[in-house]
């Protein structure tokens, strides 16, 4: 069984192993559970405290908390030569976040939204995916395309903290918020690790216990190990919904598409030194379904002013699909390269 790429109980085989794995599955799901309970409270805390709008908070600090396992894995697969996983990997995690993710929260909690705050880290999500296609066009991501996907990140960020400060300048923390402020900040840091501690262990014991029954390695591919890399997002989402934290669910989904777009991937590029390959079926299947589907949850929004739960629908409609399609494609059954 394996942990952030180490092997643990190598020695155990049959029955042990599957019972470490079921226990371990169990401790995992305690610490997403609790993880996704702190983590929630301390970041809307946060967010009330200082005046700053849920959207942002949820776009910024929640959005690198629960990006940072992709970012470590991603940054350790460059470093060993494998960054031409990454764009693959990227692209499918923005599509699974808008599909799966914000799909279950609009049709959960469809809102209204600040149209003027949407409408510009949309419009960035947009370009940064557009962009990434475009420059991907040639068959692979050149280095040099990592300054200007930079260049979209720095303007997201640039304007969250012009937002930020706008807002909290008139709010003060009073006294008493600020002797919470400690515990605040470390419930965040221990919500943060016990998600990301937690999404491992269930990836891990989830492979092993789907392993020991015969479960191919395919499907455990696109049903453990995809619902895994998303699980950080998954939880904020779900606990956001019991919180009635909707703000700050759809921010952070955003804000963790910007930032796997135009940071991680052009940190990659740059750690490989050379172009990012890109795969014939990136291009012509993942690429156009994962614009479709931030379209779906941008533009009606923009326009609107609001999501609609039929938003939400739409993208649980094309998870189901581009899964299935990607499992027939992996079976043989279709072609899509």
């Amino acid at each position: 069984m394996e942990f952030f790429g180490f092997t643990l109980f190598g020695s155990l085989t049959g029955g042990s192993l599957l019972a470490v794995a079921a226990v371990i599955f169990v401790v995992g799901l305690v610490l997403t559970i609790k993880g996704g309970d702190w983590f929630v409270d301390s970041a809307s805390w946060f967010a009330e405290a200082t005046g700053i709008p849920k959207f942002v908070v949820g776009a910024t600090v929640v959005s690198f908390a629960t990006t940072l396992p992709e970012l470590l894995v991603s940054v350790r697969a460059a470093m060993n030569g494998s960054a031409q996983l990454a764009i693959g990997n990227a692209v499918g995690s923005v599509t699974a976040n808008t599909t799966l993710i914000m799909g279950v929260s609009l049709v959960a909690m469809a809102g209204l939204v600040n149209r003027k705050s949407f409408s510009l880290k949309g419009g960035l999500l947009m370009a940064a995916v557009i962009g990434l296609t475009v420059l991907s066009l040639s068959g692979s991501l050149p280095t040099w395309s990592a300054y200007i996907l930079w260049a979209i990140f720095l303007i997201f960020m640039i304007s969250n903290l012009l937002e930020g400060k706008k807002a909290a300048g008139s709010d003060e923390i009073d006294s008493y918020e600020k002797k919470e402020v400690p515990s605040k900040i470390f419930f965040f840091i221990l919500g943060t690790a016990s998600i990301v501690f937690g999404a491992e262990f269930l990836v891990s014991s989830g492979k092993t216990i789907a392993s020991s029954m015969g479960i191919s390695e395919t499907i455990i591919g696109f049903t453990v190990i995809a619902l895994g890399t998303s699980l950080p997002e998954l939880v904020t989402t779900l606990t956001a919904i019991r919180k009635k934290e909707s703000s700050l669910s759809v921010g952070n989904i955003i804000g963790a598409n910007i930032i796997d777009t135009t940071l991680i991937l052009p940190l990659c590029a740059v750690i490989n030194g050379t172009p990012l390959p890109v795969e014939r079926v990136n291009l012509v299947f993942d690429f156009p379904v994962c614009i479709a589907a931030c379209a779906v949850a941008v533009v009606p929004t923009i326009i609107q002013g609001k999501f609609k739960k039929w938003q939400g629908f739409a993208l649980l409609t094309i998870y189901v699909g581009y899964m299935a399609l990607l499992i027939l494609n992996e079976t043989g059954v279709v072609a899509l390269g």
